[in-house]
């Protein structure tokens, strides 16, 4: 079959309740869950406690289920659950707390079946409780800035925008596009590792997209396709736990990339100097991001956010146990056969210019999508 829809469920039960029965009639499939056409839709369940796997038994039976003997998180889920099928030419990652309407998985497929050069594709992201705004989670497609801080078209901080059509010009390319619903070439996802095992959860899909172009394919935002996201369905915004996975994860996820992006960036013709050139800015970039850490922990001190303080202090000792980058010798070896063509990395900080600048935040996104082609 082409399209492997694949929803990673934990304690959501209300949510498959609710939302399967759309997705099921979008993909093509009858009611119960049978595959009719081209796509199948399937529920990997992270061992449940809340009856997920009998509900969907009783009311979905044809849904192919795939439980899981613990909650591995996003990244050990859906790396575990995909590992599992085969002959599908597409995997496209949906969140459980994700409703669909009518018409939003064609035009993902049929963008993909006549661009070969794109690696993954993603929908717009609008909030299920405003369907007319953008949703924070991945909006119209995600950049990052000059400290690895992600942002998107459509939200900065918190700073959300209504969808006034501003993104649809035509098809974008972008750093990245929301784990929330990822299609991508199977056969990448197995080339690529799947997502990284070590973040868990959070900023999983920036680092996939990442090395997706670094591998030489591209990222886009197919914004004839609109998908409703609750957010929030799993770890609530305020959780110390999503905090200290936010904080480490960034930095795993610049270990993992940056180094390779400027030496990419640097490479003519001299390997060895490029690799030393692109392993020295990257670690000071990565420097200066937790220094910037730091501050924000300064911040929650003086606020009396004690967890909160705690959750980047252990975010920087899990970082330091857990990093792994390329070595000189290793980026230096692949530097001359790389494809490498990153798209949407911003050259500025973000947060400063947010806070001063407010609602007109959004005139600088607008322009930097203009020069980001």
């Amino acid at each position: 079959m082409k399209t492997a829809i694949v929803i990673l469920n934990w304690n959501t039960k209300g949510f498959l309740e609710r939302f399967l029965p759309g997705i099921l009639a979008s993909a093509g499939c009858a009611p119960d869950g049978t595959p009719l056409e081209e796509h199948a839709v399937i529920v990997a369940d992270s061992a449940s406690t809340d009856g997920s796997l009998e509900m969907m038994a009783e009311k979905f039976p044809a849904v192919q289920r795939i439980p899981l003997d613990k909650n591995y998180g996003f990244t050990g889920g859906y790396n575990r659950a995909l590992a599992q099928l085969e002959d599908f030419e597409y995997f496209l990652l949906l969140n459980s707390d994700i409703e669909v309407p009518t018409g939003w998985l064609e035009p993902l497929v049929s963008y993909m079946d006549t661009h070969p050069e794109c690696g993954a594709c993603g929908p717009k992201l609008h909030a299920w409780q405003d369907k007319g705004r953008f949703e924070y989670a991945g909006a119209a497609g995600g950049y990052l800035d000059a400290y690895g801080y992600p942002f998107c078209r459509g939200r900065v901080l918190k700073r959300v925008e209504q969808d006034g059509g501003q993104y649809d010009g035509g098809v974008k390319r972008v750093l990245w596009v929301t784990g929330a619903c990822l299609l991508v070439r199977s056969r990448l996802w197995k080339e690529l590792g799947g997502l990284d095992d070590r973040f868990f959860a959070h900023m999983e899909e920036i680092d996939f997209c990442w090395r997706l172009q670094l591998a030489g394919w591209q990222v886009c935002v197919v914004p004839q396709s609109v998908v409703w996201h609750v957010g929030g369905g799993t770890l609530p915004n305020d959780s110390p736990w999503k905090l200290e996975l936010n904080y480490r994860n960034d930095l795993l996820m610049l270990r993992n990339n940056l180094a390779k992006t400027y030496a990419a960036a640097l490479y003519k013709g001299d390997a060895v100097r490029a690799a030393r050139s692109g392993l020295a800015r990257a670690e000071r970039v990565i420097t200066r991001r937790m220094l910037l850490d730091g501050m924000s922990g300064i911040v929650y001190l003086l606020t009396g956010r004690w967890k909160a303080l705690r959750a980047v202090f252990k975010a920087h000792g899990a970082f330091r146990r857990l990093q792994k980058g390329p070595t000189r010798t290793e980026l230096a070896a692949w530097l001359p056969g790389n494809r490498a063509d990153v798209k949407g990395l911003y050259p500025k900080w973000i947060v400063p210019q947010a806070l001063l600048c407010g609602e007109k935040i959004f005139d600088i996104v607008h322009r930097f999508d203009a020069e980001n082609k």
